[in-house]
């Protein structure tokens, strides 16, 4: 009783000097944040976004890294359909990018190194002779610093990288935000600046497995990519520089194809992969808008997600490299239990003058956005 006189007196007091009455509002509620563990003195957060329908995202502060995805299938389940870890541990033992953010240059680049108005830069290499997802401790293995705002379906997230991280010219100041939306769809969006030229190639590597059960194979998964092309790669994974055509080949799939029904097919671009590990050339969208990318389905579950993007690339990883062992705290996923859906752009873009140029630039901000749609199928007919 004593409240509902406090608010009619403030809402009196508010008219009479000419407020809006927004003292009766409700605040936003806050996004649900914990201690997930620490890097040295450091405190990794995770944080909870959620929807008016239940789905649930959690996203911590170590490599700006989605840890768990809850979406419901045709029954109305919640289960995770992202490969994660509970504890920090694992991913601090080194398990490959799972639902990290990757940078500052996500793929490979070649030899490890590049030139940029005329001066050549060394990265460091990691992968064989090549630079892979910014080197040896990228943007997935470094804390990043979350915005006080943080809402029931928001999160944003910044990490500054040094000029010379890795191997990199200039200061790079990059953000990435969450948005869980009533809509059922996780829209990603990244920016960065520089205080001197760099490339710059941000995407995030959740490992998906729709079925919710991370001991299936993904290879009865549907798949179909809004691409005509791809770019072959030599035997270390880098783009030959060719955009060859899918039609006729294992990588056609602008119909719904099954992952597993060509992935052992007797072609030599998924020998060098050992499956699918290539990129994809979307389809052009005009004015840089979010065009369709990709969608894959889980027949069992009824689940379907939805990739739409400003990205030119997309890469599909099969879970090629997959091998079971365990990671840190006995965690451990088995061959081809995961598939990456990375929206990005080329590897290898700033030693190939003919792909979409990474360069960004003092003045300039680079800007992307993913969005992830969740939706189910119907069960088939009996």
């Amino acid at each position: 009783m004593q409240n509902a006189v406090v608010m009619t007196l403030l809402s009196a007091l508010a008219g009479t000097l000419g407020i809006a009455h927004s003292v009766s509002a409700a605040p936003a509620r806050a996004a649900r944040a914990a201690v997930f563990g620490h890097v040295g003195k450091d405190a990794v957060e995770i944080y909870t976004l959620s929807n008016v329908n239940g789905i649930e995202a959690q996203i911590m502060t170590y490599g700006a890294t989605i840890v768990s995805l809850k979406t419901p299938d045709r029954d109305g389940h919640l289960q995770n359909i992202v490969l994660g870890f509970d504890t920090l541990d694992p991913y601090l033992a080194g398990v490959p990018y799972y639902g990290a953010t990757v940078g500052r240059y996500a793929n490979r680049i070649a030899r490890a190194r590049f030139t940029l108005d005329g001066t050549t830069y060394n990265l460091v290499a990691n992968d064989g002779a090549n630079s892979l997802h910014g080197g040896t401790r990228g943007f997935d293995k470094r804390v990043w610093r979350s915005d006080a705002t943080a809402s029931r379906n928001s999160l944003k997230l910044t990490y500054v990288s040094a000029s010379g991280e890795e191997g990199y010219p200039g200061q790079l100041t990059a953000h990435v935000t969450y948005r869980l939306l009533d809509d059922d769809s996780l829209s990603i969006e990244y920016e960065a600046t520089t205080t001197a030229p760099t490339p710059v190639n941000l995407t995030n590597h959740a490992y998906f497995n729709l079925s919710g059960d991370p001991t299936r194979s993904i290879l009865e998964h549907k798949l179909t990519i809004n691409a005509d092309k791809f770019t072959p790669v030599d035997a270390t994974l880098i783009p030959t520089g060719e955009l060859r055509a899918v039609a006729g080949t294992p990588f056609d799939f602008r119909t719904e194809a099954v992952i597993g029904s060509r992935i052992d097919a007797d072609d030599a671009q998924l020998s060098v992969g050992r499956g699918y590990d290539h990129n994809w050339a979307l389809n052009a969208a005009h004015d840089n808008a979010l065009r369709f990318a990709a969608s894959l389905a889980d027949p069992v579950s009824g689940r379907v997600l939805e990739v739409r993007t400003t990205q030119p690339g997309l890469q599909f990883y099969s879970g090629n490299f997959m091998n079971g062992k365990h990671a840190g705290q006995g965690s451990v996923y088995g061959y081809r239990t995961g598939l990456c859906l990375e929206t990005q752009y080329f590897p290898d873009s700033p030693n190939q003058p003919a792909f979409p140029s990474t360069i960004l630039r003092p003045g300039e901000t680079y800007a992307q956005k993913t969005v992830l749609h969740f939706r189910t199928l119907k069960a088939p007919a009996n």
